[in-house]
Formats: C-alpha cells, structure tokens, sequence
C-alpha cells in the first residue's frame, strides 16, 4: 500500500512538472519567438544532448524557477546591477578589442538587463556543476567556491581603490593556466584567419563562400539590408565612425548552426570594404548581424520603467550592454531596424576563442579559469553602473553588492553552492522529462 502510494505521488510530480515544463517552452519558444515546428525541433534536438546543453537552452525556465526562491543576499529593487544575463562557462571567450589588445571576458550580451547580482553568479554556479558533471571534474562544490570567492575579492579591490573596473582587463599578462595559453595562441594567429576560412577570391573580388553554415540570401534580404545601412552606420558612436566607404556592402550571407538559444532568430555575414588605403583584399572585414528579442531576465524581474525607456530598440540594449561591460569595446558596434525587429552588428573577431574542456587537464588547472571568470565577472558588475557615461546607475554597484554579502561571505557562499547543487540536480531530472516530451510531441 505503502509503495503504491509512493508511486501515485511521484507520478504526480512529474506529471506537474511536466505540465510547467511545456507551458514554458510553449509561451518561449512558440507565443513569443514565433518558432516554427521544425525550428523548435532541430533547437531542442541540440538541447537534447545532455543536461549542460539543455541549461543552456533554456535560461527561461531557470529564470521561471530561480526567481521564487528567497535568497539572503539580493541588493535592495531600488539598486539594481546591470547584469549579463546568461552568465555560464561557456560564455566567455577572447576576442580582439579596439586597442589592438587580445582580452578575455564575457561574450554574450543579449540578455543583459537590470536585477540582482544574485541571478549572474547562481546561473554561474549551476552551470559550472553541470560542466563538472559533463566532462569529468570532480568536486564541484569547491569548484563553485573558487569561482565566487574570486568574484568576492576582486570586487573587495574595486572598493578599496586597489583596481579599476573601467580600466581592469584580462591578457595574459594577469592569466595562468589555460586561458593564458589561450591568449599566447592567438598572438601568433594571422588576422586574415577569418577572412580566408570564410572567403573566396575569384577575378579580384572577394565573396563568402557557400557551405551548410554560410546561405546565399533572397534579393528581397539584400535590399532591406541595404535600405538600413546608413541607419547602422549613424547608430555607431561619433568617436569611431569612419568615412562611408570604409562600410561599403561586398556581401551578404545567412549563417546558420550557432548558438542553441539563437536558433529561430536570423543571423547574418557581411562583408564590408574595410581600410581603403590597404591594397591588398585582406583589408575586408566580416561583420555579424543578429537578431535579438526583449531579455529573458525582464520577464521576471521588477519592472523597470527608466531603463525600457531609454532601451526600447532590443539591439541598442545589447550594444550599450557590450559597452558598459567591456574595455575598449568594438567600434563597429551598431543597431538597426528591420520590418518592427531589432538587430545589433558587431565584428566577427578573427580572434574569437575560447577555452574547451580539452584544454583544462585536472581540477587545479579548472581553478585558474574559473579564478579568471570570478574576477571579470566583478568586473562587468562593478564596471556597468555610475562609472561609464552608458549607465543609468548613479551609485557604485560593487559597494552595494558587498553591502548585501555583509561580513559574512562563507554563509553568502555556502548558500549559492547549496541552491545550487540543488538546481543542478532539478536540471538533470527536468532534462529527462524533457527528453520523453521531446520524443512524444516532437518526432
């Protein structure tokens, strides 16, 4: 009888979860994205992978679940960080900025939003978990540690006027371990890396080549580009924008197979004339346009009336992201309007990589990345508020984010780690009943 009961009521939680796991996606994917069948189908096939790739996927039912839980330590409504988002391992990489320098940092923008710091550093720690769990690192709990304990001293820096989070970024001057070997590769890489992976050169003219990556688009995508190109060009900041030629159109093309979450969203390659008085071909320039939807954040955190005011274009909401969190951010940053959607441009680096779990040979060598990510982590939080002419704070984030940890770090630290643990385990039972939906409605 006993057992019998026992089963009736686990059957029942799942059959509840179930329940809120198609709401979600269906509200997500289908009512707002306007996802078709088959895009929601190849989307969750990738998310199907395994647990880490399924979290990745779906930021909505994290945010869904995460925001219902009490939590010690969230700042005051009223003193908001400007968060990133999406933050997870595999959201950070290196990249090229625009003084010549090969940085490491965060990478993805697109859902960067105001709330509590909370939110960044818990989708952090879930992620690192479920990384530990994908590929073989043990302990991760001390892994988690590492990472906050990081975020927690470096922000202690800004604070006592030791660094600067306007001026602080990551080389390999101030790296150990993988990422520094990361970085000391990509200052041997040829900057025309890119351009001859991705290009052609045929009768003197360069063109992208076409694969199942790269798409030819319609005549009617080339001349709705080609109608906003001045928009584009106008949105760039003054200090950067260089004469019309230097972002005259040679070509365009659809990029397929990126990331999990950007599936359904139109993403485009195209290649502009770049340096004039270069001449050589090698002078072109790739240029990635992407399109992007309100951030999932906004739809469970407080409303905040001054910041949809002022960020109302969703691409100008993710430049303006990159560039309170960046140092020496790209200068071709921009942001158009096509038929009511929004997009933001920015370069493809020929420099973009990051490091993979192949690179990272034990858990002490984990340590050192995750070092890293604490810190730049801090970095964003404290770099994004009073400090830079973008924001709309006028307080310092990191006085009020270790306000809200107060003196007592281990207890702010071992509850992050237990919250968790917990969710990483609610991600991996989730993905199962995922896969079953996935395999019923989607076959």
């Amino acid at each position: 009888m006993i057992e019998s009961w026992m089963a009736e009521v686990q059957k029942t939680r799942r059959a509840l979860r179930s329940n809120i796991l198609e709401t979600v996606l269906n509200e997500f994917d289908s009512r707002i994205t306007g996802l078709s069948h088959d895009k929601r189908k190849q989307k969750y096939r990738q998310m199907a992978e395994n647990p880490f790739r399924f979290f990745r996927g779906s930021a909505y039912l994290f945010y869904y679940d995460v925001t219902k839980i009490p939590f010690s330590f969230h700042t005051p409504d009223d003193k908001p960080t400007w968060i990133q988002g999406d933050m997870h391992v595999e959201n950070f990489g290196a990249f090229q900025n625009n003084e010549g320098d090969i940085v490491y940092d965060v990478n993805d923008f697109d859902e960067g939003y105001m709330g509590s710091y909370v939110y960044d550093l818990l989708r952090m720690t879930v992620s690192i978990a479920l990384y530990c769990e994908q590929y073989g690192f043990s302990d991760a709990e001390e892994r988690m540690r590492v990472f906050l304990d990081a975020y927690y001293k470096q922000l202690k820096k800004f604070v006592k006027g030791k660094e600067d989070p306007v001026t602080l970024f990551y080389t390999e001057e101030n790296t150990t371990g993988p990422i520094r070997k990361v970085l000391k590769k990509l200052e041997k890489r040829d900057s025309a890396r890119l351009l001859e992976r991705w290009t052609v050169k045929e009768n003197g003219a360069r063109t992208f080549g076409f694969s199942e990556e790269l798409a030819p688009v319609t005549q009617k995508e080339q001349e709705k580009i080609d109608a906003v190109w001045s928009e584009y060009i106008a949105s760039l900041d003054d200090t950067d924008r260089k004469k019309s030629g230097f972002y005259e159109i040679k070509h365009i093309v659809r990029k397929h197979g990126s990331g999990t979450a950007s599936i359904g969203l139109d993403r485009y390659y195209i290649l502009i004339e770049g340096k004039q008085e270069c001449t050589e071909q090698l002078d072109d320039l790739i240029l990635e346009m992407k399109e992007v939807r309100a951030p999932i954040p906004a739809y469970f955190m407080p409303y905040n009336e001054e910041f949809w005011l002022k960020y109302g274009h969703q691409g100008e909401r993710v430049v303006t992201t990159q560039k309170a969190m960046h140092h020496h951010d790209d200068p071709l940053l921009g942001y158009v309007t096509i038929d009511n959607r929004h997009f933001y441009v920015r370069e493809r680096s020929p420099y973009k990589k990051r490091v993979k779990p192949e690179d990272i040979e034990n858990e002490k060598e984990f340590d050192k990345v995750l070092d890293v990510f604490g810190g730049i982590a801090a970095k964003i939080h404290a770099r994004a508020d009073v400090d830079i002419a973008h924001s709309l704070l006028d307080y310092h984030s990191e006085e009020e984010i270790l306000n809200a940890i107060g003196e007592n770090f281990d207890a702010f630290s071992e509850q992050l780690v237990f919250m968790s643990m917990a969710y990483k385990e609610r991600v991996k039972q989730d993905y199962v009943l995922f896969c079953g939906w996935l395999n019923t409605k989607f076959t």
